[in-house]
């Protein structure tokens, strides 16, 4: 299990560096393959994959991917994004009501949910990428998540104590997230330091330092939700896409909730 865990993260770590350096289209496309395929494990759960509202989601998702692409193309006067995610759901709505009562609420909240939660979410990667200076600002989205976790796992193992969720997840404990959180600003100093020594980039290593802070404590409540969405649902894994690490959303969990956060932090700081 170990050997195909760690021969699968690799494979990951390739082609994360492969879209992520290249940029553009192709980094565009593999995000939206990504998040058509966690949409798919997410509503798996909620049996809503094959149906009218999954069906739906499907299609908003994609035709606000199309936006993103097409976004430097659109008028500024129309807000396009609330346009369509007021048609998303008007349309969720028409679904409950016409087909009533073949759907579930909670089936058609999940239908709606996921579109943000996955695909919205996933594509600040993309919107990262394409800021100014944004080939070097991506890379804190997988630093803080990815890095995080391993500091936290770290640091859990060596003087966790305190159950952090322990119904939840018992393994995870106080001191782990803490350290999580500090190896994460940590990572982001080195990050900053790197990448002024050898890319020019000019980074602020304050501002890294509080990025990478904030980006890992908000990965650690991105893997919580996801595990707590599995747990309501009583399974173990999303899906069996990555040998050795389960489904697109058992992976990007924590990357789901830190795109965003990295995204907006960048602007501001």
């Amino acid at each position: 299990m170990f050997k195909t865990r760690l021969l699968s993260g690799i494979l990951l770590v390739i082609i994360a560096l492969f879209t992520v350096i290249t940029g553009g289209s192709i980094l565009f496309a593999v995000l939206f393959i990504i998040s058509m395929i966690g949409l798919t494990e997410l509503y798996r759960v909620f049996d809503i994959r094959d149906k009218a509202p999954g069906i739906c989601g499907y299609l908003f998702a994609a035709a606000y991917y199309a936006l993103i692409y097409m976004k430097p193309l659109l008028p500024v006067k129309t807000d396009w994004f609330m346009l369509l995610f007021m048609a998303f759901l008007i349309s969720m709505m028409a679904v409950l009501v016409f087909s009533f009562p073949k759907y579930r609420t909670e089936q058609i909240l999940a239908a709606f949910f996921g579109v943000f939660y996955v695909a919205v979410m996933l594509s600040y990667i993309y919107q990262t990428r394409i800021l100014p200076g944004g080939v070097f600002t991506v890379w804190l989205v997988f630093i803080c998540s990815w890095g995080c976790d391993t500091c936290a796992y770290c640091v859990g193992m060596l003087i966790g104590r305190h159950k952090m969720a322990p119904k939840l997840s018992p393994k995870k404990s106080v001191e782990g997230g803490i350290g999580g959180i500090a190896g994460a600003a940590l990572l982001g100093v080195l990050y900053a330091l790197a990448i002024n020594k050898w890319g020019n980039a000019g980074a602020d290593v304050v501002s890294h330092a509080i990025i990478g802070a904030a980006g890992g404590a908000i990965s650690q409540v991105g893997d919580l939700a996801a595990s707590a969405i599995k747990r309501n649902h009583n399974i173990k894994d999303y899906g069996k896409l990555i040998p050795g690490h389960g489904g697109i959303l058992d992976r990007f969990d924590s990357v789901i909730f830190t795109a965003p956060i990295i995204y907006y932090l960048a602007v501001l700081l």
